[in-house]
């Protein structure tokens, strides 16, 4: 028997929330191109993308997801069976199908660059939850980014340094040689920066660096909220930082945070939060600083604060992503909108007030058992979660029949790209176009 995520506690938008007007006028064309790949480009009918070290023994292959054209063959080509024609409606995209709705995309990132527009601080992107170059380039074009990205993964920042991007911050902890190579590969191309918690970190750091001549960046993360990597007093960072700057092959540029979301969902109550939890990375920075050496880089903060840190001096960037798509867990953040859902179609109607739907477990996330939500159908709700069914219910009747297509919101959005090749994207109702998502399943 299929397992199932039955109902638990949601929330989120309700359905039929009118979206928050635009802030600015401003318009991006998504057809815009991506610059070619500075470094790691296949030769024709090579499927695989070798990315250089510096270490001439030491090539790394990727495969590379197969090229596909707008409007493919789907016998051939189209792999998840979605039509690929520009001005398709959505009513006969065939399911399930995950898409983003542009305006709403647009106007979330009008939101940050008006925001960042006369602040010190900017926007770092966090792209885990976008894992696409284009769409941080996107956001680089309508404003209020520091032209830089944060990267979850190793494999992550490849992507966005062969699409591009070479101001790059990884803010976790890179600890074996493997993939401290292929860090140093990459900061031959850009601005390679490792966030540390030890000074056993920064040696390691110090030795591979230093074996392939290059120089990689450090920051000094903070544990503020999250309970997991970080220092945990100003002392520590100090004697980090001292070991930092005293080592070959690394650079000490700063120090960093990431917040915990919690239970704040007033602006007031992020405001404090958000500031409490701050704070407290301003301190190590003060230390460093009382030390003599000097700290370039704050980055702090994230989507649910993103507007705090900006009124804080010596925040210098903010490491945002689930800005971008978002998700029902921000629907207390009305300036955002969820851009990014799932189609799906009803395929029975097996009892009254009760349909079945194709889309499952493989195509959306239900992190901890929070089940996605109907978009704009009042009265209908998600009932359980399978693995390709959902189940929904409604008041006392059921509007949808057999063949009906309807639109779920995430309750997370980076389960759910992760869980996709390609972003459809709607304007109007129809495709505009699509957008590959190459940085899908780096985990490395």
């Amino acid at each position: 028997m299929a397992p199932t995520l039955n109902s638990a506690k949601r929330s989120g938008v309700p359905p039929g929330t009118p979206p928050p007007a635009p802030t600015s006028t401003t318009t991006y064309s998504p057809s815009e191109t991506i610059p070619s790949k500075p470094f790691g480009k296949s030769p024709p009918g090579d499927d695989t993308v070798s990315t250089e070290t510096a270490s001439s023994d030491h090539i790394r292959q990727r495969k590379r997801a197969p090229e596909r054209s707008l409007s493919v063959n789907r016998s051939e080509e189209n792999m998840d069976n979605t039509p690929r024609e520009r001005g398709t409606p959505l009513g006969d995209l065939e399911t399930p199908c995950f898409i983003v709705e542009v305006d709403a995309l647009e106007s979330n990132y009008r939101v940050v660059s008006d925001t960042y527009r006369d602040t010190v601080c900017k926007m770092r992107q966090h792209t885990k939850n976008i894992k696409s170059p284009f769409l941080a380039k996107m956001q680089m074009d309508i404003g209020g980014s520091n032209g830089g990205v944060c990267t979850a993964k190793v494999a992550e920042a490849e992507i966005m340094v062969e699409g591009g991007i070479t101001d790059i911050l990884i803010p976790n902890q890179v600890v074996t040689d493997d993939k401290l190579d292929r860090v140093c590969a990459l900061a031959r191309h850009g601005d390679i920066k490792l966030c540390v918690d030890s000074v056993e970190n920064v040696r390691a750091i110090s030795d591979v660096a230093s074996r392939n001549g290059v120089e990689v960046g450090v920051l000094i993360e903070v544990d503020t909220s999250m309970a997991r990597a970080g220092v945990r007093s100003p002392e520590q960072g100090v004697e980090i930082a001292r070991a930092a700057v005293s080592l070959p092959g690394v650079a000490f540029r700063g120090v960093m945070s990431h917040q915990n979301v919690g239970e704040a969902f007033s602006k007031e109550d992020r405001y404090l939060r958000g500031k409490e939890t701050i704070d407290i990375c301003l301190q190590v920075k003060d230390a460093v600083e009382d030390a003599g050496i000097p700290v370039e880089i704050v980055s702090s903060g994230e989507t649910f604060c993103y507007d705090v840190a900006a009124t804080i001096p010596g925040v210098t960037e903010v490491e945002g992503g689930s800005y971008a798509l978002m998700s029902t867990g921000y629907g207390y953040m009305t300036e955002f909108q969820i851009a990014g859902k799932v189609l799906g179609t009803v395929v029975s109607t097996p009892r009254p007030g009760v349909a079945i739907g194709d889309v499952g477990m493989h195509s959306i996330a239900a992190p901890g058992g929070v089940l996605p939500t109907v978009d704009d159908i009042p009265g209908v709700e998600v009932e359980s979660l399978h693995d390709d069914h959902i189940v929904l219910t409604g008041d006392g009747s059921m509007p949808l029949s057999v063949g009906d297509k309807f639109k779920l919101l995430p309750a997370h959005q980076d389960m759910l790209v992760n869980r996709w090749d390609q972003y459809v994207a709607i304007r109007d109702g129809v495709v505009e176009d699509i957008w590959d998502i190459p940085g899908r399943g780096c985990y490395h």
